[in-house]
């Protein structure tokens, strides 16, 4: 089990398996149509957890973006960018969320 995810949601995934499998599934066969490369599904991706102001989804989507090889400027810049859509304490709180991931993999590289 992916130690990055919820508890709750691990013992959701331990009681339902197949729905999980079938979600991922879904995210495969999405991910797999023509048009984004993966770093752009990834940079999208992160931009729609901002705007819908998911926190667990921007936390999500910031390590994957930085498992593709994705900048931290880059990623600031996706919450930044949402300034002037979700306004600025939306956004700044993205901002913060983002933060709590990426100071998190610098504390853990040390």
């Amino acid at each position: 089990m992916n130690k990055e995810l919820p508890e709750f949601l691990q013992e959701v995934i331990k009681k339902y398996p197949e729905l999980w499998k079938s979600y991922g599934d879904l995210g495969e066969a999405i991910a797999s149509v023509e048009g984004l490369d993966e770093r752009s599904q990834r940079l999208v991706k992160l931009g729609i957890a901002i705007g819908a102001k998911m926190e667990g989804a921007v936390h999500s989507h910031t390590r994957k973006c930085k498992k593709t090889g994705i900048s931290d400027e880059e990623i600031y810049h996706c919450a930044l960018l949402g300034i002037t859509t979700i306004g600025w304490p939306s956004a700044m709180a993205c901002l913060s969320w983002i933060n709590d991931i990426l100071e998190g993999l610098k504390v853990k590289k040390k």
